[in-house]
Formats: structure tokens, sequence, C-alpha cells
């Protein structure tokens, strides 16, 4: 399996492509959402891969790519004349903050040498992107929001969530992926419309490979008093023609927290696939990637 490192962490890429008549493809790359990897992405690119070259990949600290770097990683950099405290340092600011995944992906586009891209992106990737799109507004052509928004903030509300998820990471035995249709039963709650199982079973797989640090560090991060507060306004600073695509009954991120925050920027589409929740690239395939087209002129 491919792997580049990224600032001193080891994360896993791949590339779906197909043979094309253009001389040269434009690049569309994936981000994905929480406890997920790019496997569910892969549909998605297969078929946008005649008009783009896909590029996706897995965050830091979930599917494939690894949390943080090791005490290995460290003393190869130390060999490319870094001292070991100068590496300590540096993995110490690695952090569980959106920005710093912002972050990650402008180093592996350098690293890719990748210098205008279309970004795709899903759930607390569209969030990660909606940062990325306002430190590195050059680089992207056109973006692709899918299920993002906006939301005030509540203490109590908040506070159970976090209690709840901290103990979701915390008791995620191995062997719950042998018990036959706990996939079904795990991504129900996403759903409104079934999708095939091998995707149910992945994204069951992928929430059981995160990385205890990086799922707990990015549900305090991502649903926040600070997020509530700055997303809001990274949305209003959007300059990148961006596409924002909601389900209709999402029950993670309704599409109403979308719809509002499309209605802060003038750059900004609003599109709402019906009979979907969580996943309507998934759920309505056919919808989803007729209006992607459409917004990216393919």
């Amino acid at each position: 399996m491919p792997y580049i490192n990224v600032r001193d962490v080891e994360h896993y890429y791949e590339w779906i492509t197909k043979p094309s008549t253009a001389k040269v493809k434009p690049v569309m790359v994936f981000v994905h959402g929480w406890a997920g990897s790019a496997r569910y992405w892969q549909s998605t690119a297969d078929v946008l891969s005649d008009s783009f070259d896909c590029l996706l990949y897995d965050l830091r600290g979930f599917g494939r790519s690894r949390g943080k770097p090791t005490v290995a990683q460290a003393s190869e950099s130390f060999v490319e004349s870094r001292s070991l405290q100068e590496e300590s340092q540096a993995i110490r600011k690695l952090t569980y903050e959106l920005e710093e995944y912002a972050e990650d992906l402008a180093v592996l586009l350098n690293e890719l040498r990748l210098e205008r891209i279309y970004l795709n992106s899903h759930s607390m990737g569209a969030s990660i992107a909606t940062l990325f799109l306002n430190r590195y507004p050059h680089r992207v052509e056109r973006a692709i929001l899918t299920c993002s928004g906006i939301f005030a903030y509540d203490e109590k509300a908040f506070a159970a969530f976090h209690k709840f998820g901290g103990y979701v990471v915390k008791f995620r035995p191995k062997w719950l992926g042998k018990i036959p249709f706990v996939d079904r039963m795990f991504i129900a709650r996403f759903l409104h419309r079934p999708i095939p199982p091998l995707a149910r079973q992945a994204f069951l797989e992928d929430f059981l490979l995160a990385d205890y640090d990086a799922a707990l560090g990015t549900i305090f991060t991502s649903v926040s008093k600070t997020a509530s507060e700055v997303m809001p306004q990274e949305f209003a600073q959007l300059k990148v023609p961006t596409l924002l695509i909601a389900g209709e009954y999402d029950k993670i991120i309704p599409a109403q927290m979308g719809r509002q925050a499309a209605a802060l920027s003038d750059k900004v589409e609003f599109f709402q696939i019906p009979h979907t929740a969580h996943f309507p690239m998934l759920e309505d395939a056919t919808t989803y990637l007729t209006k992607v087209r459409e917004f990216v002129g393919s």
C-alpha cells in the first residue's frame, strides 16, 4: 500500500484514474469524515475518474494512516540532520485541531507536487476543507462540501455529546465487527436509504481501527465552543466557488445547518438531496454525481 510522510507521520493515499484522451486531467482530492477513511469515497471517485485523476487519503489517526510519529521515525529524522530535541518539539506540536489537519493537506499536496486541485470533502472533512480553502484559496479551483454546516453553542448539549463520544471511542472491542448484522445497526443512524454492504462493513472497520487519541481529540475540536464561533467566520470568508450538499434527513449535521452556512457567502451554492441522510453520495449516487458534474463543469 502506498504511504507518504506528512509532517513526520505516515499517511495512506491512493490514486483512482482512468485512461483519457486529455493530455492532463485535473486532480480532485477527497477528504473523509470522522472515524472513516478514504474507502467510502472509492465508488464516487471511480465514477468521476473519467474526468479527474482522483486522490484519496486517510486523515492522520484514521483508516490506514498513523496517529503520530513513532520513535523510529524520530530517529530517521535525526539522521536527516534534525536534532532529537527539535523532533520531539515537532511531535508535540501535532494536535487534533482541525486547522492542523488543513495543514496536513497542504503538506500532502506539496509532497505530491500538486499546485491546483478540485476538493471534495465530507462531514468533519468538510470543516477541514473549509479551513483549507481560506488558507490556500489559490490552490483550489472549486470545492464540494458534503454534509457540512454551522451550529450554535449549547454548553449542556456539548458536554453530553463529549461524554457520550468519549464512551463510544473508549469501548470499541475488536470482536464487535464479527457480530452478524452489527454493521447495519451501527450505521443506521447515519442513513435514510440503505447503502451497499461493503460500504457498511468498511465504515465499521474504520471506526474500530481509528487511533484513540485522534478519534477522541477530533470530537472535542470539531464540536466545541471555539468551532461554533470560528466556522461561521470561515464560511463568510470563502472566496472559492463552493457547492454545499446536504442530505434532507441528516441527523448528524441537519440540512438547515448547511443552508445557514451557505447563506453566509455568495460563493457557496446550496443543494439538498431528497430522501438521503449523512451519506448522500452513497444513498443516492446518481443525483449526487449529476450535481457534482454540473458544478465542476465536467
